[in-house]
């Protein structure tokens, strides 16, 4: 596969943009070398890039885009409030609509305010837990990879330049699914901790009461837990993933699938918490998310849209449903290689990552560089398997055909004992690394 334009164009975003993407996670970086397509535009499943290359497009706008690009209502929802203006000097009654489906959706919350983006969700979470606990620091689980891009998260990561030593020291690390060492945590730093953060489920289902257990221990030290659901909320229930566990945190963050490609989050909680950040409470003021476009009617429509999608098509059942086919799929190519256990998918249905091992069992990027090689010449991007609604099952079957012709070359690299031959350039590196 040859991409001349998109090579140009890489080169061109890098003299214009750091890093030569808005996110790290979308850089050139994290594909095969000269295979970083730059796209077009998408429709349905499907992405186009500039040199006309169509593609079966997994992890839409990393995992944002749930419904498939271009969804007709949630266009349609956006077109009808983009004729009516889309920020005024005071709040729209959109601001009003947007928030009571909301709540009536995640009837765990009391009260939700609306953002443009999740890291600035899961920072105001941290704010009010600070201000309603009167604590410094913030207990992170150290399990789960991301949670904001603000200095209080970022410092615990290798890209830490730029972050006083100071504030890094005012985080620390919890284990998910462990609950007598969060306890020690907490013991630890005694009176300290503000909140718990973390995301509610990473990959399979969190222990048995499990949960439960974390909020009833966090309360006992006065402390207050968030749940990051920008992952799991509607992804794996439009009730977020406290609706599907039955248990409710004292703040939530979501976004992602919310708006389906278009940019909102949602900070919900506790109305005592939330009230901090308002007009009619006798406590000293919390400064929560006060954006200039942080209730544009757009993106607040296309949420609207979303809520009424998922409950009128059952969404989040169809996302598992056409997962679990290529979960079973892929497992099958693998095996019917060898590689059973080199190739591995692994999660929940609906939102689905892959391995890729070395001989000696090890994660490994040459690896993985290959796979990506393999499918993105097949005409499958998929940096996950994380699928869309719009996907169909032949859909599947067509990327389970190019994960099997990708097994067919990473059985030669492993029996070689060197993959590099089949690289093509460099490998693939992880976002969070010290030196570029």
């Amino acid at each position: 596969m040859d991409l001349p334009l998109s090579r140009i164009a890489n080169e061109r975003l890098h003299r214009a943009i750091p890093g030569g993407a808005h996110t790290y996670a979308k850089g050139e970086d994290q594909y095969p070398e000269h295979l970083a397509p730059v796209i077009s535009h998408g429709r349905g499943a499907y992405v186009w890039d500039v040199d006309g290359n169509q593609y079966l497009e997994y992890g839409s706008g990393l995992r944002a885009v749930s419904l498939g690009h271009v969804h007709p209502r949630v266009t349609s929802a956006v077109r009808d409030v983009l004729e009516r203006g889309s920020n005024f000097v005071r709040p729209s009654i959109v601001e009003l609509e947007a928030a009571e489906q909301f709540l009536a959706t995640v009837p765990t919350a009391e009260m939700v305010k609306f953002a443009k983006n999740g890291s600035d969700a899961t920072s105001a979470a941290v704010r009010l837990a600070r201000a309603a606990t009167g604590r410094p620091l913030v207990a992170q689980c150290a399990d789960h990879a991301f949670f904001s891009t603000d200095d209080w998260f970022i410092g615990t990561t290798p890209m830490s330049a730029g972050i006083p030593a100071a504030t890094m020291a005012m985080t620390v690390p919890f284990p998910y699914g462990d609950l007598p060492a969060t306890e020690q945590v907490l013991r630890q730093y005694h009176g300290q901790v503000a909140c718990l953060i973390l995301e509610p489920t990473k990959g399979v289902a969190p222990p048995d009461g499990y949960l439960a257990g974390l909020l009833e221990l966090a309360h006992q030290h006065g402390t207050v837990v968030i749940f990051d659901e920008m992952i799991t909320g509607f992804r794996y229930s439009e009730h977020g993933a406290q609706g599907l566990y039955g248990v409710t945190p004292d703040l939530s963050t979501f976004g992602k699938a919310l708006g389906n490609g278009f940019a909102v989050a949602a900070l919900a909680g506790r109305r005592d918490l939330m009230e901090l950040g308002g007009l009619r409470d006798s406590r000293d003021r919390v400064f929560l998310l006060s954006s200039t476009h942080g209730a544009e009617t757009t993106a607040l429509a296309a949420a609207m849209a979303v809520i009424d999608v998922y409950a009128a098509e059952g969404v989040t059942a169809r996302l598992h449903a056409l997962g679990a086919r290529l979960a079973a799929g892929v497992t099958e190519a693998a095996a019917a290689h060898g590689l059973s256990e080199r190739v591995l998918v692994r999660g929940r249905d609906s939102n689905l990552v892959f391995a890729t091992l070395d001989a000696d069992g090890q994660p490994s990027q040459e690896y993985r560089t290959l796979f990506l090689r393999c499918l993105l010449e097949n005409g499958v991007l998929a940096p996950s398997f994380v699928v869309s609604a719009a996907m169909t099952e032949e859909d599947i079957d067509r990327t389970v055909e190019a994960v099997a012709s990708a097994c067919v070359v990473y059985r030669k690299a492993l029996e070689a004992g060197d993959p590099s031959p089949w690289l093509g350039g460099r490998p693939v590196k992880p976002v969070f690394r010290r030196k570029a």
